[in-house]
């Protein structure tokens, strides 16, 4: 079915007062709820209340002296959590206006042939408030995760890129969370389509998977990568050495790329214990017959002890950093 989490709709919290000990003040909540035209429905002790009643419904449990530890909520069939955290939500409903009104943009990030040839773009999101101020990534993704709005913000995040992917001619490595994807078929449907509309080569287009949300389940995955190649994608796997560090998996998924993570590139040319993840690293994408790409490479030290190993892309300050315009050369 399709994935409802990819818009950005009116939320209905669940709450529960089952462990609550007032049980008089069910009935009150209950005409205050209904009078006001905010309760959405009733279940036993369970109400589903409208996003503009929370706060009545919280400032009444404080005003009424309620235990709030024994009343819980939750959104959408996420876990339960104590109602004393509900106003915490609610003040994060910006990150829907900055998902409806698509408040962000894409800087470009060069990735290089050992030459130091621009083989390619990571595209990535910059968000801002409407005065013009910067939302910072930890901020935005923060807030996604506290009103359920990974999805949709994954989903705006995807097709902001492939439209900024068009203003180049090279490749686009565009990222992306596994775990905001329901179905492909659904979820990704908008970002095939912009890309076909815009005439976009999708030989063109990399997907990147982004390990900030842990994958546990590497069959739903191969499944997304498997619709993205059926429909002339390639896709990379971000940070390996982390949560891909076998070669069964690696073999099980098969991405056209692979990255080593910043923590293994940084210093690589002095340290043996580096150096030995790299060559690990190394042999594993070749193994699988997949593109190393060093990221992070911020020193020419590191990046000719890697380049001279045997990496066939790199990415990092080094090159240059992310910005709104492609770099046209590099020179370091």
């Amino acid at each position: 079915m399709p994935c409802k989490g990819c818009i950005v709709r009116a939320i209905d919290y669940e709450v529960s007062f089952e462990n609550c000990k007032q049980t008089a003040l069910f009935e009150s909540i209950e005409d205050h709820l209904k009078r006001a035209d905010m309760l959405v429905n009733q279940v036993d002790q369970t109400f589903h209340v409208k996003e503009q009643g929370i706060k009545e419904l919280y400032d009444f449990c404080v005003d009424h002296a309620v235990e709030m530890d024994t009343i819980q909520f939750r959104l959408d069939q996420t876990d339960w959590r104590p109602f004393s955290e509900v106003m915490h939500v609610v003040e994060m409903q910006w990150i829907d206006e900055v998902i409806q009104d698509e408040q962000l943009t894409s800087h470009y990030q060069p990735i290089v042939t050992p030459d130091l040839e621009i083989y390619a773009y990571e595209l990535l999101a910059r968000f801002y408030h409407k005065d013009g101020k910067v939302i910072y990534p930890n901020e935005i993704f923060s807030a996604a995760k506290e009103r359920g709005r990974l999805y949709a913000l994954d989903r705006v995040c995807r097709l902001t890129a492939v439209r900024h992917a068009k203003r180049i001619s090279q490749k686009a490595f565009i990222n992306f969370i596994p775990t905001s994807i329901y179905s492909p078929e659904f979820c990704l449907r908008s970002t095939i389509n912009l890309a076909n509309e815009l005439q976009i080569d999708p030989y063109r287009l990399i997907f990147e998977v982004v390990e900030s949300e842990k994958v546990e389940d590497m069959g739903h995955l191969k499944k997304i990568l498997e619709y993205y190649h059926s429909r002339g994608f390639e896709y990379a796997l971000d940070d390996v050495g982390e949560g891909y560090n076998t070669v069964e998996v690696l073999s099980f998924l098969r991405p056209n790329y692979m990255k080593l993570d910043i923590k293994y590139v940084q210093g690589v040319a002095t340290d043996l214990e580096k150096q030995l993840i790299a060559a690990d690293f190394l042999e594993k994408a070749l193994a699988v017959d997949s593109i190393p790409l060093a990221e992070g490479i911020e020193a020419v030290e590191d990046f000719e002890w890697l380049k001279k190993k045997g990496y066939q892309l790199f990415q990092g300050y080094l090159f240059g950093k992310p910005s709104a315009d492609p770099q046209a050369e590099i020179s370091i």
